[in-house]
């Protein structure tokens, strides 16, 4: 590999692993998911391993995020120290589970709307 593919395959794949991380997955549940091996997945984060096209799609709706965001054409990125997380974790898990799949929804709805471009005025 020439070193700009070296470079953007290491970028993507360290992008790869903060999602995964977010999501709170391991290695072995998305190689289970992808139905690869887990070292499959562990070359991936690690820049190794090239990742298909279809797996990389299939790699952002695991993890919900864009393929902006992954190939680095697009920022966001929430810091696994932000303490904002943090705080949104312990809040969540003091949800009943009815009250966490209704707020799910809404989250879902409002991503939907902004993808789509409504609710901007």
């Amino acid at each position: 590999m020439n070193d700009s593919i070296q470079k953007r395959s290491n970028s993507i794949g360290v992008r790869l692993k903060e999602a995964r991380k977010l999501a709170g997955l391991s290695q072995g549940q998305v190689a289970n998911m992808l139905g690869l091996h887990r070292p499959s997945v562990s070359e991936i984060e690690s820049g190794n391993r090239r990742v298909s096209a279809e797996e990389l799609h299939r790699l952002c709706d695991i993890y919900d995020v864009s393929l902006d965001w992954v190939v680095g054409k697009a920022s966001g990125s929430i810091s696994p120290d932000d303490p904002r997380l943090e705080l949104a974790a312990r809040e969540l898990s003091k949800l009943n589970p009815d009250d966490l799949n209704r707020l799910l929804h809404v989250i879902a709805a409002m991503r939907s709307d902004k993808d789509s471009g409504e609710g901007n005025t």
